[in-house]
Order: structure tokens, then sequence, then C-alpha cells
């Protein structure tokens, strides 16, 4: 009998007739719990939209299910360690939207150039006037474009179509992968200062909630336009309002919110904003990208082929089981290198040492990307999608293997920076009777013994008295609840590196508040919590 494919929402029909010649093509109203929960029973996979609910519950009721798809880039809808826990792949549809987002980007960036809504509000109005809405060209401007992830690059290529000069700020791409692509980067604070236009093209991460808010408007050249079609909160909406009634900034062009969905907001009654309910995915080319794509990938799974869209491949790939335990680590310390360094380098080591090098450790190379950029881009990142991540930022990631005797396989994850410095993070197993722990035991030369877990804060500072508790201080006022805390540091009175273990994420200006009060240059946040595949 042929493989059960059930569509739980609409499906472009393309997707459709890739499908209905080799398996039997179900439909079903996703949001129909009982119907969904007895028609899936039968089904070996499983294709959503953003609107069925795949938990755990679903996926148990679907004992036969090998594949879960969803025709869109995000899967907040789809439980993915469940799906992982009965071996069930879930794909997606990462690329499908990029092209409509950028357009959507550039649609936005010239109608508030040329004013289009108001003018046409006005015109429908019954008024003729031609002389109210003046507009600006863009050819001979410059371009900030804050993010150069795909969809930063493909606003990019086509601004540079208008005759533009293209600067952009995003420190986890190097300097020659932009020259490649025609882009000077700079600093933040230089792109605000520099840019005729602003367009926004980064993920939401707590380190870029309210990237562009008071202090960095006050920066702009005045008469500046500012375009966010990522998503909402990384301009500050009340910040952006003032500088509009201000006259700082002359139009702003925005598809998402702070809050979705929303009808009412500060922007909404300035003439010179242009506003969209986020529909930067909303084209029927996008819409047929994704439905094909995860059609296809449906196919790949079913035929027990490999799935390049993968979100959890670990579910279907093989990976030897005195490996397995070291790619949770792996990832942990990717994450921690990142928020260390604050940028990625350009050359980064994935080493390996111990009685573990006689297996093979590819994927652990994988694993470790896969930490490096989890807080760097939007989408989900992936064992099949960090290479290309990598190659997009001109990143070069190389694993090493030394058969070194160590009483424990050590993973050591390295790199040096575009501004010299270099940055070193190391972790190990321990065991626990049947259980193994992730363990960070070096941060560049300071050592350490800290589960690799939860929350971790990172501060550097001239070692003295009072700093544990200037610190339990403004986390304690803050409501952020300290779990554990160590001390590491070469000498009294020397360089000091204190990593802290707190209950719930920091924000960038709480880190901010606490390195400046402790003398430290910067802080770093590194997200542990969620690690899987």
């Amino acid at each position: 009998m042929p493989s059960v494919v059930l569509i739980a929402e609409e499906l472009a029909p393309s997707a459709i007739d890739v499908l209905a010649g080799d398996y039997d093509v179900r439909q079903v109203d996703g949001t129909d719990r009982p119907a969904l929960l007895a028609a899936v029973a039968g089904a070996d996979a499983l294709i959503v939209r953003s609107a069925t609910q795949v938990d755990a519950e679903v996926l148990a009721a679907g004992a036969g299910l090998r594949v879960v798809a969803r025709a869109g880039v995000g899967l907040d809808n789809v439980d993915i360690a469940a799906a992982t826990a009965r071996g069930v792949l879930v794909v997606n549809a990462p690329t499908s939207n990029i092209v409509s987002a950028a357009e959507q980007a550039i649609a936005l960036l010239l109608a508030v150039a040329r004013h289009t809504a108001t003018a046409t509000a006005s015109l429908k109005g019954g008024r003729w006037q031609r002389s109210r809405f003046v507009g600006v060209e863009v050819q001979g401007k410059t371009v900030g474009v804050v993010g150069l992830g795909r969809i930063g690059v493909l606003f990019a290529q086509r601004m540079a179509a208008f005759g533009t000069r293209l600067i952009a700020y995003d420190p986890y791409v190097q300097p020659a992968r932009a020259a490649q692509l025609g882009v000077r980067l700079v600093g933040l604070d230089e792109l605000l200062r520099e840019s005729d236009f602003i367009s926004v093209h980064l993920p939401r991460t707590p380190e870029t909630v309210g990237l562009i808010g008071e202090k960095e408007l006050g920066l702009v050249r005045p008469g500046v336009r500012i375009v966010n079609a990522a998503r909402g909160g990384l301009i500050d909406e009340d910040a952006l309002a003032t500088a509009l009634l201000e006259g700082r900034v002359a139009g702003a062009g925005l598809d998402v919110f702070v809050t979705e969905p929303t009808t009412e907001s500060p922007l909404f009654g300035l003439d010179n904003v242009v506003v969209t309910p986020h529909l930067g995915a909303s084209t029927a080319e996008a819409q047929d990208k994704a439905g094909l794509s995860v059609a296809r990938s449906v196919k790949l799974a079913l035929d027990g082929e490999f799935v390049p869209d993968a979100v959890n491949v670990q579910a279907g790939g093989v990976v030897d089981e005195d490996v397995r335990p070291l790619l949770t680590l792996a990832e942990k310390l990717g994450k921690v290198f990142t928020a260390v360094a604050g940028h990625v380098a350009a050359t980064v080591t994935v080493e390996v040492r111990g009685e573990i090098v006689s297996h093979e450790l590819g994927v652990l190379r994988l694993a470790a990307m896969k930490g490096l950029f989890a807080a760097v881009v939007d989408e989900r990142v992936t064992y099949v999608n960090a290479p290309q991540l990598a190659a997009d930022r001109g990143v070069e990631v190389e694993l090493v293997t030394s058969d070194e005797p160590l009483d424990h396989d050590l993973v050591t994850v390295r790199g040096a920076l575009p501004d010299g410095r270099s940055v070193s993070v190391a972790g190990t197993l321990a065991v626990h009777g049947t259980r193994e722990t992730a363990k960070l035991t070096g941060l560049d030369d300071f050592d350490l013994d800290l589960n690799a877990d939860g929350v971790l804060l990172f501060f550097r500072y001239s070692d003295r008295p009072g700093i544990v508790g200037a610190i339990g201080t403004l986390l304690g006022e803050a409501g952020v609840n300290i779990a554990a805390m160590q001390v590491a540091r070469r000498e009294a009175g020397g360089e000091a590196l204190m990593t802290l273990t707190v209950d719930s994420s920091v924000g960038a200006d709480l880190l901010t508040t606490v390195a400046a009060a402790i003398g430290a240059e910067r802080g770093s946040i590194a997200d542990l919590r969620v690690s899987g595949p």
C-alpha cells in the first residue's frame, strides 16, 4: 500500500501534484482537533502551515508518522523535541520567502521616499495635491543595511541597481564577504550617521531587541528614512514616533511590530509612515515555493533519502553512539564562543582530543557551527544549513583531532577575531552514574568547572573586593536569580573572569549596566537552555 500523506491546511496545487502520483494524499482541517487526531492515526507524513498545532498529543496519535512538514519558515506550532523523541523528521521551507521579504522592504522604502500611501489616500479622498507630496530620489543616496543575512543580501543586491552607495552593520559577517557584495562594513553608529535610508534585516534576539532606540535615533542624519520588514521590536516604536514628530526622521516604513496583530500604534496616525500587516511572506510565489519545498522534502523522507531541509536531522541520521553525547557539548561551546566573542571569527577550529578521535567526528564540526550561528540568524540553524550560513558570512570552520592520551575527551572551539583578539572555549563530558553532563572547562586561559546549562553570564574585570556583591545586588534588583557563580583569575589583583548561571534571560541594557558598574568592557550572555537537533 502507498504511504499516506495527510495535508492539514491549504497547499499549492503544484505541491499536491508532486505527491499525488506516488502516495495516498488525504486532507483534513488541522484546526478541527478531533478530526486531526483521527486522521493522523493512519498517516506516514503530515503537512501543515501555521494554524495546525503539532504537539505531543498529535505525534502520539500518529504512531506511524515518519515526517512532519511545515510549509513555511517558522516552526512555533511544531513540538520539535517531541518529534525527535519519537524519531519523526521535521522539515520546513527556510528560504521560501526570502525574495518576497526583500522585495517588501524595497517596496516600503520606495513608498516612503515618494509618499505613496498618503498621496493615494489624498487622491481617493477627492484632492489633487501634487505640491504636497514632493519626494526624494534613491539614486546616489547612501543606504544602510542593518544585518547581512540572506534577506539583507538580497535587499542590498537589489538596491545596488538603483545606483546607491551601500554600507552595512553586521558583526557576524567578515569584511571580505561584504566587499564581494559591494558593501562596506561599518559600525552601527557610523551607519546611523551616514545613511539616507536605513533598512533593518536582523533576527529578534535579546541582543537585537531595541537595537535602534532613542539614543541611536539621536545619531541619525537629519531626513533619514527607516524601513523595518524583519521583526518587530528591533526599532523602539515610541522613540521612532518621537523622532518622526520632531523631524529628525523624515519617514518610516514598517511591516512588523513589537505586538502582532495590532491595530493601535503611535505610528499609525503619522502621514510620513507607511505600514503593512506583516506581509513579507504574503506573495503567491512564496506560498508556492513553501509548498513545493516541503512536498519534495516529504517525498525524500518517505523514500528514505537524505532531506536537505531537515531541522532535526539526528532523527534520521546515523551517528556513532559514543559520539552522540558530544553533539550537545560542541553546540553549546559554539554558542558560548559567539556570546563571548561578540563576533564570528573568519576562521574557527574545532579541536577534539582523547580516545573519541578513533570514531568519525565530522558531525561535531556541524554541531559547533550550529551553535556558532544560533543567536546570529533568525532562522532555525540545523546540521544541514549551518555550512551554508558559514559560507554566506565568509567563515571557515575546520575540525582537527589529536589522540593525545587524556583521562577524558576534550572539545575546544577557538578562533581569531577581526580586532586581533583570540577566543577559545573548552569543555568535556562529566559522568555521574549513567548520566553525562556537559561541562565548561576553560575560557581562553581561565580554568572553569561549570555545568554548560541554563543562562550563562560572563564578565571580565580587574580583580578587587566588592565585585561579587555589586553584581549580586544589581541582578537582584532586576529580579534575576543567581543559580551558580564562579570566579577565575590568574593572580590576585589581575584580570578576573566571573561566570554566573542565572534562572532567566538578561536583557542587553542590564548587561551593560552591570558591566559598567564593575568596570568590565562588556558583559556576555549565552543561553544554553535549548539545545538538540
